[in-house]
């Protein structure tokens, strides 16, 4: 059997349904090799899989190679995958294992404003997936978002479409939200942006805070909006 501890945080009211989601989610995604899947949580609410079967070896690698492991330290020039978790007066926080902390001088990248600013006007919200380039490590661990990052962001917010960021909910609950308040002729697609955080991408002719306010009451989510400037 081999263990594997996966930067996937369980989080939200119900952790179980949620693990049990990550579980099905990771059986899909493995289902043309020969082994078992379990989860548990660990004491840092990590999601931690168990793989038992012929195929446990590349189960594990292929785990390990698309959602990361937490990290136990930061290296100075190295990059890593990360999910926002607070922002806080002066930095956004980012867990990758540890706290690391991306401060207003870094976040200029992102236009002007304080951090709940930017979050807000590029529909950024806890447990989504970065990815950052840690600049240096003393009593704070300093970092920068990848360009690759930025580029995301930034295409989002300059696009002729609204997008809605939805975090703890599987792509089928979205969709079923969707189609019950009759906005399914309203979106283009559900893009996947983690193993459980999406975001909707809204026709051009469609208000992303309407979308929101449609589909906020079905999902136990929390929702960002980016409103497309090319609208």
């Amino acid at each position: 059997m081999r263990k594997v501890v996966t930067l996937q945080h369980i989080y939200g009211k119900n952790r179980e349904r949620m693990a049990e989601l990550l579980k099905s989610l990771v059986e899909n995604e493995l289902k043309d090799l020969e082994v078992k899947v379990e989860v548990s949580i660990t004491p840092e609410n990590w999601a931690e899989f168990s793989l038992e079967g012929e195929d446990e070896e590349v189960s594990a690698n292929l785990l390990v190679s698309r959602y990361g492991t937490p990290a136990e330290k930061a290296e100075p020039g190295r990059i890593y995958i990360g999910f926002l978790q607070a922002f806080p007066e002066e930095a956004f926080v980012i867990n990758i294992g540890i706290p690391v902390q991306v401060e207003a001088e870094e976040l200029r990248a992102l236009g002007s404003g304080k951090p709940k600013q930017l979050a807000s006007r590029f529909g950024l919200i806890p447990h989504l997936p970065v990815e950052i380039e840690v600049l240096e490590v003393n009593k704070k661990i300093k970092a920068r978002f990848t360009k690759k990052q930025l580029d995301l962001w930034w295409s989002w917010k300059k696009a002729s479409t609204d997008r809605v960021i939805i975090n703890a909910a599987t792509r089928s609950e979205i969709k079923n939200a969707i189609k019950k308040t009759g906005h399914g002729r309203d979106i283009y697609e559900i893009e996947r942006l983690g193993l459980l955080e999406h975001a909707v991408v809204c026709r051009e002719t469609t208000d992303g805070p309407g979308i929101v306010a449609a589909i906020g009451p079905r999902l136990k989510s929390e929702m960002g909006v980016v409103i497309g400037d090319s609208r």
